[in-house]
């Protein structure tokens, strides 16, 4: 009978090979891909096209499944605290195998493995951190890590004999010369290059998250997603503007406009579309977020109208001009960026 396992799959390199390791021993893998507004997310609602695409690439059966209620939950608060910037890296690996042990009777799998490799992150790959994410997400004994297993205790499925850990590998460091040759041997090329995929250690989008995980004590998933587009102002009221930046992001902001927003944009000049998000029952900023919008048209040559929709605006459309109600509208060009500024995160 075959012993099945469940594989934590961020789609790079170590991951796959440590399916491929697994693979190699005759048990069945089933690749977890988990997804939340910080990685993967591109993927909703299209993972049949992307686990389709891994079986063909790499020859692994593949499910992507979304964690990013749970998620939100951690990332406010992590027990483990941050990383360099806002990447909760123990406590993100904690959920992720916790998740991965609440799944294995669902699989009819025996264990976990992941592809993490000894010494190769700073934060969450040193021995003693490996031993608390075990510990911590109640997978002790029962998380392989093929790639490094020979630098560390012996697991449960080696002493039952489902692994043989003379098959495995004693890798560590951050070189990935061996993980590329072990890569060209299951005749896989298409890997992609190392790149931290999580934006939460993004030293600009993370500066941005913690702002609005401050001033937005109800943070959702419309919210991360959001603030990874365009131009962000916290306007003096606490509402929240979002102006795009070329054509994509205008696509975009559209796509995230939720209740209680209003859309804003030029009626005659060509130039950007911007997501208003105020104050529970205020809209005494509507004539800054105007202005600040008419800031970033193409043309600024003369007064144009901005047409605000959405059904806080109104019932129907609402237009202002705003050379007539913004100070900041009529100050010259330095005075205007020092302003903006002062809003901008």
């Amino acid at each position: 009978m075959q012993v099945n396992c469940l594989v934590l799959f961020s789609g790079g390199l170590d991951s796959i090979i440590a399916c491929k390791l697994l693979q190699g021993q005759g048990l069945g893998v089933t690749a977890l891909m988990f997804i939340t507004p910080f990685f993967g997310y591109r993927h909703r609602g299209r993972a049949a096209r992307e686990q389709e695409r891994i079986r063909a690439d790499y020859g692994i059966d593949a499910r992507i499944i979304d964690i990013s209620r749970d998620y939100l939950k951690m990332v406010a608060d992590p027990p483990h605290g941050y990383g360099r910037y806002m990447n909760p890296c123990i406590d993100c690996k904690i959920l992720m195998v916790k998740k991965a042990m609440e799944l294995l009777g669902r699989f009819d799998a025996s264990f976990v493995a992941s592809g993490e490799v000894l010494g190769q992150r700073p934060m969450s790959q040193r021995k003693d951190t490996l031993r608390v994410i075990e510990r911590e997400s109640g997978a002790a004994g029962r998380l392989l890590r093929p790639l490094s297993a020979l630098h560390l205790p012996e697991t449960v499925p080696e002493r039952q004999g489902l692994v043989d850990r003379s098959r495995l590998l004693g890798l560590s460091g951050r070189g990935r010369k061996a993980q590329m040759a072990l890569a060209a041997s299951f005749g896989i090329t298409n890997y992609p290059t190392p790149a931290g995929g999580c934006v939460l250690a993004d030293p600009i989008l993370s500066a941005r998250f913690k702002r609005i995980f401050a001033f937005r004590s109800g943070f959702d998933i419309n919210d991360c997603l959001l603030a990874q587009v365009g131009r962000h102002f916290r306007l003096p009221d606490g509402s929240w503007l979002v102006v795009g930046r070329n054509q994509v992001e205008n696509q975009r902001i559209d796509s995230l406009l939720s209740a209680g927003d209003i859309r804003l944009e030029m009626r005659s000049l060509a130039g950007p579309t911007a997501l208003w998000r105020p104050v529970e029952g205020g809209l005494e900023a509507v004539g800054l977020a105007a202005g600040i919008l008419y800031r970033y048209v193409k043309e600024n040559s003369g007064p144009s109208e901005v047409v605000l929709s959405g059904p806080v605006a109104s019932e129907h459309e609402t237009r202002m001009q705003p050379f007539d109600r913004q100070e900041i509208l009529t100050v010259e060009q330095p005075a205007v960026d020092e302003l903006l500024e002062k809003f901008r995160f």
